[in-house]
């Protein structure tokens, strides 16, 4: 059960439509009370069974498997593109000079040529380590989806924030969300330049959130 949210009204549409292929079954819904039941996967997640590249690897392969036609009715990630250019034009007015303006300007350019057209695909939404799970069918199953339709690179942007406290921690951050890059897109066979610009996108926004600014600095060149 969940708490009554926009975010989480999709959930059981995403889970009908995967029908377990690379997420876990839905047995049964009861949508007035946000209430589903389940299959059961196990509480291991990639980063406590795998190391280094092999979980972003893990977490492409999931994508790549949740890639089908979106059901109709289901939020649209184009849909947020005005709200996206329009936060990311009031946080350069209200932060000004708190990052680098190519830095701003890239993220920019993200959401004007990629936000506004998006393939009806439905996606995971928030992908991340923690949001898989060792399954009983299948080596890793994805739970808790939001239901959202659009571009599968999209994801890129959470499991790249996920990692990053891990990342910098082994003293490389650049090199390593490269390595994330390059071994999430292989698996998922997803445009390297694509998956990068949406992570950027995704790090840029969270920068500009209070008390993040500083530890998130690397992640947006």
């Amino acid at each position: 059960m969940s708490f009554p949210h926009p975010e989480n009204r999709f959930a059981p549409d995403a889970l009908s439509a995967w029908d377990g292929r690379g997420a876990v079954l839905l047995h049964e819904r009861n949508d007035d009370r946000y209430a589903m039941f389940l299959e059961r996967a196990h509480p291991t997640t990639p980063a406590q069974a795998e190391q280094g590249d092999e979980v972003a690897a893990i977490a492409g392969s999931v994508s790549r498997r949740l890639a089908v036609p979106a059901p109709a009715g289901l939020l649209r990630l184009q849909d947020r593109a005005a709200a996206r250019k329009e936060q990311l034009c009031r946080e350069a007015r209200d932060f000004p000079g708190a990052l680098p303006s190519r830095t701003m300007q890239a993220a920019t350019a993200t959401v004007r040529e990629l936000a506004h057209h998006q393939p009806d695909t439905l996606i995971r939404g928030d992908l991340s380590a923690r949001n898989i799970l060792a399954g009983p069918r299948e080596p890793w199953l994805a739970v808790d989806p939001k239901g959202w339709v659009g571009d599968r690179a999209y994801g890129c942007g959470t499991l790249t924030k996920s990692r990053s406290v891990v990342l910098a921690a082994q003293g490389d951050l650049a090199r390593g969300i490269d390595r994330t890059l390059d071994a999430f897109t292989s698996a998922a066979e997803l445009d390297r330049e694509r998956a990068r610009r949406w992570a950027q996108l995704s790090a840029v926004q969270a920068a500009m959130e209070p008390n993040v600014l500083d530890s998130s600095r690397s992640l947006t060149s």
